[in-house]
């Protein structure tokens, strides 16, 4: 075989061997699944922790080399910001619709997720938001609206039964920070404490990046108050606290999940003495699925460095939720996938997962929690 020859047949070989890499690059799907939360401002510490959790849970299904309709899949997570601001949530949501996403997880807040729900709906994309509990999200007849939590009317009420049946509390004032989300659970814990036989001696309002409270307080201060309620985020309600204890109000403090993270103690500094927050974790594991939360928590923390604040084990739990419905309809088509969706059945680290009619959490839990030595101590799983 002279030369030339032997330069064509080895050029063919390896053009034949680029042409089969090609050919398998080709048959590998992508599936894009958009992440949204504040990665910027007041609350980052909490959108970051949503982050990671998706981002752990991207990287153990592309670690499982998952198949749907027959080829190799890798799923891509995009992560927008949206700063816990409704204008640039639905800009965020206008991006991963332009990007052609398979699905979102997010947003954080409820004052983010319910204005991006209705882009989301346009386009026929699912969405499950992993924290957002006003209950109007789920309530606005979209078919790919979900949420992995108990929403406010259960939040916002059990905490009013508590603080006047355990807390013993008789009078009780309200703050919210007059987001969807603070106002949406405020009013609930309102109903709920009067319900049980609380007198409402106040009920005033922030905004959710304010920092000085001692308008307000010094009002509520001249009602004492049994307990004050505030409806908002940790980053506000640290300093509300540390200004409360320079007042000398000596009410219980409580809020819903919004203020119920592990960073709370260091926002509120010296203003927090044991056992006097109460707050409630939308979401809750006991008994043998214990052990399970347990874990990814140990996981999280050797992974990223830090403790789980919050939400970040229902991001993780909503991605392979996601994930499934599209292995079991063999489809990341939105309209094919969705029904799956709609009738998944999935043991997650946060309990076991499925959806009503309305794409609500069915069972939800909660978390009633305390803190003690700077910590966070649970207190009881409540359904």
């Amino acid at each position: 075989m002279n030369l030339n020859i032997k330069l064509a047949v080895i050029a063919a070989a390896v053009a034949l061997a680029a042409c089969g890499k090609k050919e398998e690059v080709a048959t590998e799907q992508v599936i894009k699944i958009g992440h949204v939360g504040p990665t910027s401002g007041g609350i980052a510490h909490l959108g970051k922790d949503n982050e990671n959790g998706a981002k752990m849970a991207i990287e153990e299904l592309n670690a499982a080399k998952l198949m749907i309709d027959g080829k190799p899949v890798k799923f891509e997570l995009l992560a927008e910001d949206d700063a816990a601001d409704p204008k640039q949530g639905t800009a965020a949501a206008t991006k991963l619709v332009d990007a052609k996403v398979n699905g979102v997880i997010g947003h954080l807040n409820s004052g983010t997720t319910i204005p991006a729900s209705q882009i989301y709906n346009d386009a026929g994309i699912p969405q499950i938001s992993p924290s957002a509990t006003n209950p109007k999200y789920t309530r606005q007849g979209y078919a790919g609206a979900f949420r992995m939590v108990a929403d406010d009317v259960h939040l916002g009420g059990t905490l009013g039964k508590y603080a006047v049946e355990t807390l013993q509390a008789k009078k009780v004032a309200v703050i919210d920070d007059r987001t969807a989300y603070g106002q949406g659970v405020a009013d609930e814990f309102e109903k709920g404490a009067k319900a049980a036989g609380a007198e409402v001696v106040g009920r005033e309002f922030t905004n959710d990046k304010a920092t000085d409270f001692n308008a307000i307080l010094t009002t509520l201060k001249a009602k004492k108050p049994d307990v004050v309620f505030f409806g908002g985020m940790d980053a506000v309600a640290g300093p509300m606290i540390r200004q409360m204890k320079q007042l000398g109000i000596n009410a219980k403090f409580m809020g819903g999940d919004g203020i119920c993270s592990s960073e709370l103690p260091k926002l509120a500094g010296d203003g927090m003495s044991d056992e006097q927050v109460y707050c409630a974790e939308a979401g809750g594991v006991e008994g043998e699925q214990k052990a399970g939360m347990d874990k990814f928590r140990a996981d999280f923390k050797a992974k990223f460095g830090a403790d789980v604040q919050v939400y970040a084990p229902y991001v993780y739990d909503a991605v392979h939720v996601m994930a499934k419905a599209m292995v079991n309809a063999n489809s990341a088509d939105p309209v094919k996938y969705l029904p799956a969706l709609k009738a998944i059945e999935h043991k997650g680290v946060t309990g076991n997962i499925a959806f009503d009619e309305k794409g609500d959490i069915k069972n939800g839990a909660l978390t009633l929690m305390t803190y003690k030595g700077g910590e966070r101590t649970s207190l009881a799983v409540i359904r």
